[in-house]
């Protein structure tokens, strides 16, 4: 299993990611290169948010295009049912354990920073309207 680490912070003024990624060097596990600065929400890949008004934009992502989607699809799911930062973070890490096996993490809000290790193809970070959301697998 191959991890990387990312680093995110994110604010409602600017956001910006680092990433550590394994290396292709014979006997090396993992290596390091900086990501550029993220750009405003607008200007990344958009996906459908189901049955909703509210624009996704996926920032960053290590995962299948099919698993982006049910992750944005999923977290509108939770937006609609809760409004508790906390309780849509604990629905969409719920749901991710139940269908793609555990153990992944969710960070949701407006204002945070981070830096995580994911297994490899388990990450992606987008936003959903104002409020971003890092969803990874680790462990």
């Amino acid at each position: 299993m191959s991890a990387h680490s990312v680093a995110i912070a994110h604010s409602s003024e600017r956001s910006s990611a680092s990433s550590s990624s394994a290396a292709n060097m014979p006997g090396s596990r993992a290596g390091s290169c900086e990501v550029p600065a993220l750009q405003p929400p607008h200007l990344g890949l958009r996906l459908e948010a189901m049955a909703s008004e509210r624009s996704a934009i996926v920032k960053n992502a290590d995962m299948s295009e099919d698993v982006q989607q049910d992750a944005v699809d999923t977290a509108v799911q939770a937006m609609e049912k809760f409004s508790i930062e906390r309780e849509i973070a604990a629905f969409i890490k719920k749901e991710f354990d139940r269908k793609y096996s555990p153990t992944w993490h969710c960070v949701v809000g407006r204002n945070f920073g981070s830096y995580v290790t994911h297994e490899t193809k388990h990450f992606i970070y987008f936003y959903l309207g104002q409020v971003a959301i890092l969803l990874f697998k680790s462990g």
